[in-house]
């Protein structure tokens, strides 16, 4: 009985939907992503985040997954508030109040989700692509105000090489809005990175583990460089487990749910379709019933391991979206 009082506590004080018997794990990760919402607002960076702030950088990149499993109102929802936090340099800022350059390239691939049924939003997809484009230097390195919130507990850092990943939203926006400078900001960003002799190490270190890992190989491919993301592709095919799960990087046994998701996502869009299946399914067997994942998962876990996140649903969603889009025959090889 007290276990059933503090779970009806907890569920209205926040506003639980729960999830219905029968759900699909897609279902069940929309319904998640509800639960999550600050009312009016964008996502919480994860379940139990207490100083209730939305994740600007979350909430945008979850606008294309959203729209994409039929959530259009809901979309459009986020996209309008995300309009109405946009600073006035056109900038996004993490949960700290501090702008990030990865965060902001993010909202715009929310905004591009959107545009053709929401115009009116052009003006913040073009402020937000000339704030990452004031970011990215005359040979091509991506600036950011802070690193602060990438730095980890061991005094390492993720790698400024997922910053790869701000790059196709500015090549697709200048694209969609016929704008060379963002086009060609892209460009050298990505001549910058092509320069780096590491760039496709899938590393034996937590600042390159899955999810970072995964960012850069993602990007690789929407950019154009399916050969050069193969190349660590095929390390992390190597150390692939039966069960589908991936190390989160060479050398440990536990997982990153968000980066088995990523490196399912880059398979399927290489056209290595059975290795993804089996990622995919690890996934949908390790769903928590609330509809979310843990960050990490196993012996000596190092990512978020207590705490439900939003970024592993959001890249779930696009597996399970990449997963349909294989068998309607939609895929780069």
């Amino acid at each position: 009985m007290r276990l059933f009082k503090h779970i009806t506590r907890y569920l209205t004080k926040r506003s639980f939907t729960l999830v219905a018997e029968g759900a699909t794990p897609v279902e069940k990760a929309i319904q998640w992503i509800k639960n999550h919402r600050v009312p009016k607002g964008g996502i919480l960076p994860y379940h139990s985040y207490r100083k209730k702030i939305a994740s600007q950088e979350v909430t945008g990149y979850l606008i294309p997954s959203l729209y994409y499993w039929g959530e259009k109102e809901f979309a459009r929802e986020l996209a309008m508030w995300e309009a109405s936090v946009q600073r006035a340099d056109g900038a996004f800022s993490a949960p700290d109040g501090v702008p990030y350059t990865f965060d902001t390239a993010q909202v715009i691939r929310g905004f591009l989700a959107v545009i053709d049924d929401m115009p009116e939003l052009e003006i913040n997809l073009r402020r937000a692509c000339d704030f990452v484009d004031s970011q990215i230097t005359p040979n091509g390195r991506i600036c950011t105000p802070s690193y602060e919130l990438w730095k980890l507990p061991d005094g390492s850092m993720l790698s400024e090489y997922g910053n790869l990943y701000v790059l196709p939203p500015m090549l697709a926006a200048g694209e969609k809005l016929g704008e060379s400078k963002y086009v060609d900001a892209a460009k050298r960003g990505l001549n910058y990175f092509k320069q780096k002799s590491d760039l496709v190490e899938f590393k034996s270190e937590l600042g390159t583990l899955s999810h970072y890992f995964g960012y850069m190989m993602e990007a690789l491919i929407d950019l154009g460089e399916v050969d050069l993301a193969r190349e660590g592709l095929k390390q992390a095919a190597a150390i692939q487990r039966d069960d589908g799960s991936i190390p989160a990087y060479p050398g440990v046994d536990w997982i990153c749910s968000t980066g088995v998701a990523q490196l399912a996502i880059a398979w399927y869009k290489v056209g290595e379709t059975e290795r993804a299946d089996r990622a995919l399914s690890f996934l949908e067997r390790i769903q928590n019933p609330s509809g979310g994942f843990y960050g990490s998962y196993g012996k000596e876990a190092n990512y978020l391991p207590d705490k439900e996140i939003s970024w592993a649903v959001k890249f779930f969603l696009d597996c399970c979206m990449w997963r349909d889009k294989v068998r309607e025959g939609k895929v780069v090889k």
